[in-house]
């Protein structure tokens, strides 16, 4: 049963394509705009997801600082793009954070929670630094607003998917963590095929 949810779900991530990512913000609106680029680009999601996990693996001050450095450095590489400071190799950097933390979340790598939330944090500025590049005509504001949100649930998404882990495992509490790094391996593989394709 467990497995099962766990393969639609891959499924449905790796399904999603990056065609969609960008709606008109002058159709649709910035803010609009700004949640659904996240959302719908596969790189994006399994990498913000895969904080979520590697939080709730580590537990505790983790919950929140993980996506909390994301989140936050996410917002200056925004500012960094809009302002026009370029970023050399921010899309391999995108297409590595989703390996790196694909990886970290497969071993369930435990380092300090500093060293945590800094590694974290060079992605998200990656990240922030893309959504940047491609605001178009939006409104700044409306449109970082819209993908700070978006990235939010995408990490709260992936703390579910911990919690849920340790609910359904609750029997057998040595499970729990195995899904959770079993969803590492699929993260990190996700990372893989998106880099040779």
């Amino acid at each position: 049963m467990i497995y099962r949810a766990v393969l639609a779900a891959a499924a449905s991530l790796f399904a999603v394509s990056p065609a969609f990512a960008h709606l008109d913000p002058n159709e649709h609106g910035s803010f609009a705009s700004g949640f659904t680029h996240p959302l719908f680009g596969t790189d994006h999601v399994l990498a913000m997801i895969a904080v979520g996990l590697w939080a709730a693996l580590l537990g505790g001050r983790a919950i929140w600082a993980l996506p909390s450095a994301f989140v936050g450095a996410m917002i200056c590489g925004f500012v960094l793009s809009v302002a026009g400071v370029p970023l050399p190799y921010v899309e391999p950097f995108i297409l590595t954070s989703v390996v790196v933390l694909g990886v970290v979340v497969a071993l369930a790598l435990r380092l300090p929670l500093g060293v945590c939330a800094a590694i974290v944090a060079v992605f998200g500025v990656c990240h922030g630094h893309a959504h940047g590049g491609e605001i178009g005509s939006a409104g700044e504001l409306g449109y970082a607003a819209g993908f700070v949100i978006a990235t939010a649930l995408l990490h709260a998404a992936g703390l579910l998917i911990g919690y849920g882990a340790n609910v359904a495992t609750r029997d057998d509490p040595a499970w729990a963590p195995r899904i959770i790094r079993g969803l590492g391996v699929a993260t990190a593989l996700g990372g893989l095929y998106l880099a040779a394709g």
